[in-house]
């Protein structure tokens, strides 16, 4: 199946060919698909540009003004040496999406989109945060379980404003930055340290300064285990993201729940802090549990499309609560939402974060990759929670001043 991934930690790419129109101090000479740049000056060849010929349906769209900057920078910037061919183009076609308005439709360059990719194999070095934004900010949409940002005290829904790593000789603020901007800059070898500068979205709260240093990130999706309180015993399937290896880790979480489903008084589905990932492999989770039924339904721009429950539910009978807070996003409110519309399954923690779009990976030609934007979801119930997010029936947040994890703690006491 072809796998869609609604996720924070983002690709993008996009082939562009480029109709010609010379104007300014550049003089462009076109033969067949290539066409050579002549300094005036010097009368020299400097550069050929290739596949220049627009397709018919873009055939009146006007670049006039890209290449007029083009060849005033190649003849006028002061540091040449930077004038690379590669991540000009490469630049630009950031700028078109960009363009768009929408934060999840990007661009990734070939490294970009290999070092996306390796987040969703689950493994890499960097600080363990996904990253989204809030307000046109980048910031925190969930830092993973065990990881160094976590360790050093990040939170979801931390706001970052400030990125510094003295060894590269980065220190920006993140104002203009893009989703991938803040991937490369906050990424980095193991043992080297980043310096973020954190805000609290809460009232009168004060930039802080966060030292992590950076190690591998190895991210299991799903963890299994069983907590007794209030005279019961629960399976707690932890879903962190949905992922290349979440299918194989899911079904021996499934298999060791059947095999103590004797001794349980229920099922705690705890999907905080989970940002996303395949869509698809939400369907499977959410089919675990309701049968024959619709899970979502995508709105695209020619067609939609509902999303049934696949397989036999092998946890239908069992008691179920979901816990969510402000960092469960897309596929995981995908999960969330079914199994409330679905089922009537009470949501226990924080309202959710609210990202309702589905984006398509496409492998581009040069190694790049794009991710843009190609539906909306929609809930069975009807409702479509972008920028909302889901409402919980019961709210309770964790303190992490203590030991004991007081969302799970009521909601057995709910169960």
């Amino acid at each position: 199946m072809k796998k869609f991934k609604l996720t924070f930690n983002i690709l993008r790419n996009v082939t562009v060919i480029f109709l010609v129109l010379i104007l300014g101090v550049v003089i462009g000479t076109k033969y067949g698909d290539k066409l050579s740049f002549i300094n005036p000056q010097t009368n020299k060849f400097e550069f050929n540009v290739t596949n220049i010929a627009a397709p018919e349906e873009n055939k009146d769209v006007d670049f006039s003004q890209f290449w007029e900057v083009w060849g005033i920078l190649a003849q006028d910037f002061i540091d040449q040496d930077k004038l690379i061919d590669e991540k000009m183009v490469d630049g630009a076609i950031s700028g078109m999406t960009a363009s768009l308005g929408d934060p999840y439709t990007m661009y990734l360059p070939p490294e970009d989109d290999k070092r996306a990719a390796e987040s969703l194999a689950g493994a890499f070095y960097g600080v363990g945060i996904e990253l989204g934004y809030i307000n046109k900010t980048v910031a925190v949409i969930a830092p993973l379980k065990g990881m160094p940002a976590e360790l050093a005290g990040v939170q979801a829904g931390d706001l970052i404003i400030h990125v510094k790593d003295e060894l590269s000789g980065l220190d920006e603020d993140t104002t203009e930055w893009t989703l991938q901007d803040a991937v490369n800059n906050i990424r980095g070898e193991r043992g080297t340290t980043v310096t973020l500068t954190l805000l609290t979205p809460e009232a009168n709260s004060q930039p802080k300064e966060i030292d992590i240093v950076r190690d591998q990130i190895l991210i299991p999706s799903v963890e299994l285990s069983f907590v007794e309180h209030d005279g019961k015993k629960v399976g707690l399937i932890t879903l962190s993201r949905f992922g290349e290896r979440t299918g194989k880790e899911w079904d021996d979480a499934v298999s060791e729940i059947l095999a103590q489903q004797s001794s349980l008084s229920g099922i705690l589905l705890d999907m905080r802090n989970n940002p996303g990932g395949f869509f698809d492999g939400a369907i499977d989770v959410a089919s675990e549990f309701i049968d024959n039924d619709v899970v979502v339904s995508q709105q695209g721009k020619f067609t939609n499309h509902d999303y049934k429950s696949e397989g036999v539910a092998r946890l239908k009978n069992i008691p179920l609560m979901v816990l969510v807070n402000r960092g469960s996003a897309s596929a995981s409110e995908i999960v969330a939402g079914a199994l409330r519309d679905d089922l009537g399954i009470k949501l226990i923690g924080e309202k959710t974060f609210g990202k309702g779009t589905v984006q398509d990976r496409r492998e581009l030609e040069n190694g790049g990759g794009l991710h843009v934007t190609v539906a909306k979801w929609v809930l069975p119930g009807g409702s479509w929670i972008h920028k909302e997010g889901l409402e919980v029936d019961v709210e309770v947040k964790d303190d992490s001043a203590t030991q004991e994890d007081e969302v799970v703690f009521r909601a057995i006491e709910v169960l």
